[in-house]
């Protein structure tokens, strides 16, 4: 079979769900006259001189954060997340970022990215780059020996990545199995200063687990190309290094919110609210042997969560995968001033916000504008009118960007399977409603629509299933339950 065009696929995709594909011409016109990063200013701290590194996929160039480490007294670390400014670059209201507003993200699919801002911006002018001089946002806060935050701040700087570093790399080195990558090394005591930003994670970490937050793996496939031609759909691995920086991220959402609360202003947050099919995760905990009180208890899931990752390491993706289709999506929400939002069930914290990404994130724009207002004791760029309306925009946007990426897997992986029709596969299950049921294989992995024997299949199921029909252009893969 012929290869799909996955781009136009990806394209007629962004339209249908109402996500740009392409800048606006007068965004592009705009894009013309930005030659230059944004320049420093008085008051704004200079702290270049720190080993600042970043630590994202191989590829990726559009690096939002940094981050780097400091001794304190009592076996006490001082962590700083430096957060690209793209405020400075990209005005409000202005055409790049009515762009960036509409989409409110970008969008990764298996055959393009559609970036949220140009990549002469995300990957360059507002990206922390190895070697270059940017503005950022600084989140500072101080990881005591028990793993607890004792102070925090919030202010804004100018700051230049040593040490552009990839998750594979380092997470393999901070386990003992490689050598150091070569940057590592080419910068005099960048392995001193990630091993201590690791044992800071890990303490973090550990705190997190003990208040509930869930440990959960779930299977996210790559699209692998040779010469063009798509040949698979390959795992990408959890490690140690990723661990570092989500670690890191939690924690500095977690003081932005904070930040902006006792600063008296709005925030956007991001929340999880406690599931409302926890009767049927329980049911879930019961069939593999675990018990879960009737009431919503993150600590309780994850205890379940955590014996059976040692129980039975193999089948564990599909548990978490099962388990986060029943916990539901985040959202966004405004929390007002004095009020309360239901924070986040699945990280078991209360505040937390989406500050470190603005490079691919709007909301991350959004909450920047109002940290810089609260640092300057201006009045922030948006009303608590526009913050509700943009809440609801940003969830549903969100939500759409990852039907498009989910519909281009789905057509490559359709493309995959075209020649493999009757034949079996052990499975998962997904996802069971009124709209149908669907399941995972592993081989490659690929998500399909049981439309024969689907009778009293529930999420979590492990079944067998014949591959019956694909269609890569709408990405349809259909299969029937043999047992």
């Amino acid at each position: 079979m012929r290869m799909p065009d996955l781009e136009a696929i990806a394209r007629q995709a962004m339209l249908d769900k109402g996500l740009l594909p392409d800048f606006a011409p007068a965004a592009l016109k705009q894009l013309e006259g930005i030659t230059q990063p944004a320049a420093s200013g008085p008051g704004i701290r200079d702290l270049r001189s720190l080993l600042w590194s970043s630590i994202d996929n191989d590829d990726s160039r559009d690096l939002d954060q940094i981050e780097v480490a400091e001794a304190l007294p009592g076996d006490a670390c001082r962590i700083l997340v430096a957060i690209a400014d793209v405020d400075s670059t990209v005005a409000v209201g202005s055409p790049l970022d009515d762009h960036a507003r509409a989409n409110t993200t970008s969008v990764y699919t298996a055959a393009k990215i559609f970036p949220m801002l140009p990549e002469k911006l995300s990957t360059d002018l507002t990206s922390l780059g190895e070697s270059q001089d940017r503005l950022a946002i600084v989140i500072e806060f101080t990881v005591t020996a028990d793993g607890s935050l004792s102070s925090s701040d919030v202010y804004r700087a100018l700051v230049r990545n040593r040490a552009k570093l990839a998750y594979d790399g380092v997470g393999a080195w901070l386990i003992g199995t490689a050598a150091a990558p070569a940057r590592i090394t080419a910068v005099a005591g960048m392995d001193q200063q990630l091993r201590m930003q690791d044992q800071a994670a890990q303490r973090l970490r550990k705190v997190r687990q003990t208040r509930g937050a869930l440990t959960l793996q779930t299977i996210e496939a790559r699209a692998v190309f040779d010469d063009g031609i798509l040949t698979d759909l390959r795992p990408d691995e959890p490690n140690r290094a990723k661990e570092l920086i989500e670690d890191f991220m939690i924690a500095a959402n977690g003081v932005v919110a904070r930040f902006l609360a006792a600063k008296g202003l709005p925030a956007l947050r991001r929340v999880l609210r406690s599931p409302e099919h926890w009767d049927r995760i329980v049911a879930l905990a019961s069939a593999r042997g675990g018990e879960l009180p009737a009431a919503p208890d993150a600590a309780a899931l994850n205890r379940f969560l955590a014996a059976q990752r040692q129980a039975a390491p193999a089948s564990f993706p599909d548990l978490s995968l099962s388990v986060i289709k029943l916990l539901g999506s985040g959202e966004y929400q405004v929390e007002t001033p004095g009020g309360t939002t239901p924070g986040h069930f699945g990280l078991a914290v209360s505040d937390y916000t989406h500050s470190t990404a603005p490079n691919r994130r709007f909301p991350d724009v959004i909450t920047q504008r109002i940290l810089k207002a609260a640092l300057a004791g201006s009045v922030p760029a948006y009303s608590l009118a526009e913050l509700e309306t943009l809440a609801e925009h940003c969830t549903s946007q969100e939500d759409n960007a990852k039907k498009v990426e989910r519909l281009v897997q789905k057509s490559a992986a359709a493309f995959l399977l075209a020649s493999r029709i009757g034949r079996q596969f052990d499975a998962v299950v997904t996802g069971a409603s009124d709209k149908g049921t669907w399941v995972r294989i592993s081989d490659p992995i690929a998500e399909g629509k049981v439309i024969k024997g689907a009778d009293g299949m529930k999420v979590g199921d492990k079944v067998r299933v014949q591959l019956l029909d694909t269609d890569p252009a709408r990405g349809f893969i259909d299969f029937g339950r043999t047992r």
